[in-house]
């Protein structure tokens, strides 16, 4: 199973720091989402380092917000990447594989 399977992702942008939003579908599956999208997990599948990552939790949403520092190297009028606003990041972030659910 993959992040996508339990949720949807929206992603933002403000100089060179990216971030994304993963929203949980189902109110039921947020738990499990806590559990197994950690902001280490997720600097990880984003080949960040790992205190670049924060993550935000937002129970009231069923939602976290991950801010990656530094992830748009420069930032939109300083980058020469493809994707100078990160737009991307959140699907490839939704393509994470979930652990086993053990429940």
């Amino acid at each position: 199973m993959k992040l996508h399977d339990l949720a949807h992702g929206r992603t933002g942008d403000k100089g060179d720091t990216s971030n994304i939003s993963i929203i949980a579908y189902r109110a039921e599956d947020f738990d499990r989402l806590l559990a197994d999208v950690t902001a280490d997990r997720v600097a990880a599948h984003l080949n960040q380092p790992a205190s670049a990552v924060t993550r935000y939790v937002l129970p009231q949403l069923c939602a976290m917000n991950f801010v990656l520092a530094g992830a748009l190297k420069g930032g939109v009028t300083r980058s020469l990447a493809l994707d100078a606003h990160g737009k991307c990041l959140s699907s490839i972030l939704l393509e994470m594989p979930l652990t086993p659910d053990h429940s």
